[in-house]
């Protein structure tokens, strides 16, 4: 897939399944406002992936106007287990950086699996995307959002009952949509 498919597949799952399901009760005004912004990394390393990873966080520095970046990266941990062993690596980039507390980084996986859970639950698609990305949010926007809302500690218990709701099928079949595959008949 070349970059503009990527970020095409991308920009449909957050409409279809973030929004359209109301994942994320904060992400269509972002949306809508376009200061979302996706951007796809060449990296074929974690290294690689650090560097562009300090690349977007500086970017977010310079450029008030981006809300919050997707930061899709298809070609370097496709594997979920050493995804999200660097995430700690991602963490500990934004603590060398002096940026905790300003930046906070979200993850989402085409194999994403909450601890605990069997590998095909239907909850795990709350974070299950098109391609490995890292969601990088500002601090203060997110905490002036949650202030906002009348219940965000029932978001995750919502997803998941919905999720549940819908089942693993429906949100690989969904899935598969945003990567412009059809839903194969049996």
């Amino acid at each position: 897939m070349v970059e503009t498919e990527i970020i095409a597949a991308t920009r449909k799952w957050v409409e279809d399944v973030v929004v359209g399901y109301n994942l994320c009760p904060f992400a269509k005004r972002e949306l809508v406002h376009s200061r979302v912004r996706f951007v796809v990394s060449e990296a074929e390393t974690e290294d690689g992936l650090l560097q562009a990873l300090h690349s977007e966080l500086q970017r977010l520095e310079d450029e008030p106007e981006i809300e919050t970046t997707l930061l899709i990266h298809p070609g370097v941990l496709q594997a979920f287990g050493p995804y999200n062993e660097f995430l700690d690596a991602a963490d500990g980039l934004l603590a060398y950086l002096e940026m905790e507390g300003v930046y906070q980084i979200a993850s989402f996986h085409p194999e994403y699996r909450f601890e605990g859970t069997e590998p095909d639950a239907a909850e795990n698609y709350t974070n299950r995307s098109p391609f490995p990305m890292l969601h990088l949010l500002r601090e203060a926007s997110l905490e002036a959002a949650i202030d906002g809302y009348p219940d965000v500690d029932g978001i995750p218990r919502r997803n998941i009952e919905l999720m549940d709701e819908l089942g693993a099928e429906k949100m690989r079949s969904i899935l598969r949509s945003c990567l412009g595959e059809s839903t194969p008949r049996g």
